[in-house]
């Protein structure tokens, strides 16, 4: 079992201490020269929504208005297009230039279905993939965009379960990695949780060209209200998940689990005071893979911690209140909470007092001019 306290210096630098961004002091050479900048989903304090494009430290380089809010963000390295989608049960997705002046342009929701507020490009940039409801049926889908005609919507694939949430390409560029979290939603009833009594999560690997099921991964019955929500890639390939559990609080169930292709689901033990901490919900996941490790983040339980991913030994924890954005930077990760704040890798923290940073962060890599 990891240790539940370990030096101060030892988290700071596994979180990023000492990381120096060169970053020029005009905002478009920023986001043109700097190594990586950031998006994420926001609401201004006077109410209305947007994206924003953010550098390691916090400050803003651009936004552009969302019709309402927005969940997590993916980009298109290859045509270098970033796409917002709509939180859950939302019927938008926003493509958007973050480096340029290209209008951004709005793409609806087919009828019987709405995002789950993620999605992903294949290798080569052509093609869009993003999680929605049949809320009909109750079904999990992959919405399939044509993203070199206007992202039409060109097919779509079952996810082999209910409620499906994160998704992403898996090293071999030809599996999704998709978790279902088992709860049922329809729009008619808004964000409400129709069947937690049954709840059935699941981690499953899908064919992306023939939408086949590869490998699916259902959690012990014991463990059938722990909703698998959220993931990354560690730089062996395995996919690190983060869990919200819907049962009675004074459960302590794990909340962060390793899925490895051909291997049983593997939940990470953490020491008592670590888990209790994150108050039984886990917000978002994100690896650093030059680093080797994996941080996550609770909201509820106002704290994140570093994990590494060889051993999955708790390396450390911060508490931080509402934080749950997370993504890499030089050896540690930047952070993003609830209460405006941008949490740099060296542990400094901005404030932007008009925004409320929305739950994920994404990293965008090496902007050219």
């Amino acid at each position: 079992m990891a240790r539940a306290l370990i030096d101060r210096r030892d988290f700071l630098r596994a979180a990023g201490l000492g990381f120096a961004a060169s970053l020029t002091p005009v905002a478009r050479a920023r986001a043109q020269s700097a190594d990586a900048v950031f998006a994420t989903a926001y609401q201004r304090r006077d109410g209305a929504f947007g994206a924003a494009i953010l550098t390691d430290a916090g400050a803003i380089l651009k936004t552009i208005d969302l019709p309402d809010r927005g969940h997590d963000v993916t980009f298109d390295p290859v045509f270098r297009r970033s796409v917002v989608f709509a939180r859950q049960p939302g019927t938008f997705m926003v493509v958007f230039d973050h480096a340029g002046d290209a209008p951004p342009v709005t793409i609806a929701s087919t009828q019987g279905r709405h995002f789950f507020g993620h999605g992903v490009f294949s290798r080569g940039g052509r093609l869009l993939y993003a999680t929605e409801n049949d809320f009909d049926q109750a079904a999990g889908m992959v919405g399939v965009y044509d993203a070199t005609d206007g992202f039409r919507r060109i097919g779509e694939f079952p996810t082999h379960g209910v409620g499906p949430h994160e998704l992403l390409l898996m090293p071999d560029g030809n599996t999704l990695a998709v978790c279902n979290g088992g709860i049922e939603t329809h729009p008619d009833f808004g964000a409400a949780k129709l069947n937690i009594a049954t709840m059935e999560p699941s981690f499953v690997l899908i064919d992306r060209r023939s939408g086949d099921l590869v490998e699916k991964h259902v959690l012990p019955r014991e463990w059938h209200k722990l909703s698998i929500r959220h993931m990354d890639l560690d730089e062996d390939g395995a996919v690190w998940f983060g869990c919200q559990h819907e049962g009675p609080a004074m459960e302590r169930p794990a909340l962060v689990g390793r899925a490895v292709p051909g291997e049983p689901l593997e939940m990470i033990e953490m020491p008592d005071e670590v888990l209790s901490g994150f108050r039984n919900y886990i917000g978002s996941v994100a690896a650093n893979r030059q680093a080797g490790t994996v941080a996550v983040s609770s909201p509820q339980g106002n704290q994140w911690a570093v994990i590494d991913a060889a051993t999955g030994k708790v390396l450390g924890t911060e508490r931080l209140v509402e934080v749950c954005g997370l993504a890499p930077a030089g050896p540690g990760f930047v952070a993003t909470t609830g209460g405006g704040l941008v949490r740099a890798p060296d542990g400094t923290l901005r404030e932007n007092a008009a925004y409320v940073w929305d739950n994920h962060l994404l990293r965008i890599e090496a902007l050219e001019g």
